[in-house]
């Protein structure tokens, strides 16, 4: 049986990693499918029709299960945290207040854009659609708000643990509310552009080398290619950020020992509660990287207390490989830029989808940023420990006290696999379902699509462009 305060976090953290899936979807796919229905209505061509119906009906799964997923995460609250609820919830209750209409506002038009397919215009179907990712990406926002909030907590009078006044744009003045907020977002655009271009990268590998394929994979890349190098530089802002508003996290991100200057990067290693064991060290890389000179003084964890400390290695760890998969997208980007070059100056015979060893890396690719939004996630609450709000309240001091709180532990996983479960199944027998066809046309073919691991595209002898080079500049021309 677990004690409170460990089903309590290990609760919130299956919470988070499974919800979050969803919430980043819900802020980049309408992005794609308004630009396939943007397409279609441009060019009449019915392969950009199929890919909008397609990522429609894969949405409208996802934010359904999103939606449950969210409101178990937002019952669990005061379910599992009464205190820090009782004390702060007034505080920062205006970013969950936020959130909650742009939810609703994101579910009431994903209703007409989803049934007003064959009842609208085009122009006004698209139109429909524009809210989407536009309510999506300020849902996440705000609730990212809330979070920043608890790493640097403002706005507020407390006195003898009872707050007495507060600011309600608190959790919008925090200071942790920029880097955080822009890193998130950008986050989700690469895990839905990644995601998406895998999902094709499988496909063209599989021998599907049609137009719908390779658009497919384009439209993917054309996001998360993009978003690659800039998420590398909201990375550096967000750092140096924390290294100021909470330079004990920075000191565990790190392993850092002692505090000084020549403070090295270190790679790899665990902590073994006086020193970081077994990693790589580049000495005075971190004073550099920071403030541009390597003899910046750097804290380290041995001016802050024991009880203060955050779990050092969890966050190092997961900081590592956060920062790894970051800089390995970075190199697909590069190389797809590369590959795109040179097949514009007729290199690629075959196109610059053509290399199967790409197609692997892409395909690899789907998975990596959903891994590094998460390990993000652990960087962010397991290095702000022992505090649920910095330096403010403790985490043990916040956990409710309520007797057998691991059933919740046990209820959680059964809903979540559950919905797991009805997921896959949905999506399974979605990739089955005919390509769609515009009204009127029949120029998709209207026979089940072979099994593909998740969104599939119209059989091998569907419609297939002339050329064989077809290309990401075909999508952004």
């Amino acid at each position: 049986m677990l004690d409170n305060l460990t089903a309590a976090r290990e609760q919130m953290a299956l919470s988070l990693s499974f919800h979050i899936i969803f919430a980043v979807f819900g802020m980049g796919l309408p992005i794609a499918i308004l630009y396939a229905e943007y397409r279609w209505i441009r060019t009449s061509d019915p392969v950009w029709y199929a890919l909008a119906r397609k990522w429609a009906k894969a949405f409208g799964v996802l934010f359904a299960i999103g939606a449950v997923s969210g409101t178990v995460l937002s019952f669990e609250f005061g379910l599992l945290w009464p205190t820090f609820m009782e004390r702060y919830g007034g505080v920062f209750g205006l970013a969950f207040t936020t959130e909650a209409f742009a939810f609703f506002l994101e579910a009431i038009f994903l209703g007409l854009y989803l049934y007003g397919w064959d009842k609208l215009r085009p122009w006004a179907h698209w139109w429909a659609g524009v809210p989407l990712p536009i309510a999506g990406i300020a849902s996440a926002s705000f609730v990212t708000t809330a979070n920043a909030w608890m790493n640097t907590p403002v706005g507020f009078v407390e006195v003898n643990g009872v707050v007495v006044s507060a600011e309600p744009l608190a959790p919008f003045l925090a200071p942790a509310t920029p880097h955080q907020v822009v890193h998130m977002v950008v986050a989700a655009l690469m895990c839905v552009g990644f995601g998406l271009a895998a999902v094709y990268a499988v496909g063209l590998l599989r021998g599907r080398r049609d137009a719908y394929h390779r658009r497919g994979l384009a439209v993917g890349l054309a996001i998360g290619a993009v978003f690659a190098p800039v998420q590398i530089l909201i990375g550096d802002w967000a750092t140096r950020a924390v290294a100021d508003q909470q330079p004990a996290k920075l000191a565990a991100i790190e392993g850092l020992a002692t505090t000084g200057p020549d403070a090295p990067l270190s790679l790899g290693g665990v902590w073994d509660g006086e020193q970081l064991r077994g990693a790589l060290e580049l000495p005075g890389v971190l004073s550099w990287l920071l403030h541009g000179r390597t003899d910046a003084v750097i804290t380290g964890l041995d001016v802050v207390p024991l009880t203060d400390r955050p779990p050092v290695t969890v966050t190092h760890l997961a900081f590592d490989v956060m920062v790894g998969i970051g800089t390995a997208l970075l190199g697909l980007a590069a190389w797809t830029a590369w590959r795109w070059w040179r097949a514009r100056r007729g290199h690629y015979p075959d196109g610059w989808t053509g290399s199967i060893w790409y197609l692997r890396a892409v395909a690899l690719a789907g998975p990596a940023p959903v891994i590094a939004l998460i390990a993000g996630w652990i960087v962010t609450e397991v290095g702000r420990q022992p505090w649920i709000v910095h330096l403010r309240l403790r985490t043990t001091d916040a956990v409710s006290d309520q007797p057998g709180l691991y059933w919740y532990l046990y209820a959680t996983i059964g809903i979540y696999a559950l919905l797991s479960v009805s997921l896959i199944a949905i999506l399974r027998r979605l990739t089955r379902q005919p390509m769609a066809r515009p009204p009127g046309s029949s120029a998709v073919a209207d026979a089940p699509a072979e099994s593909d691991p998740a969104v599939s595209g119209p059989p091998a002898d569907g419609p297939a462009e002339t050329s064989s080079t077809v290309s990401g500049p075909e999508v952004v021309r």
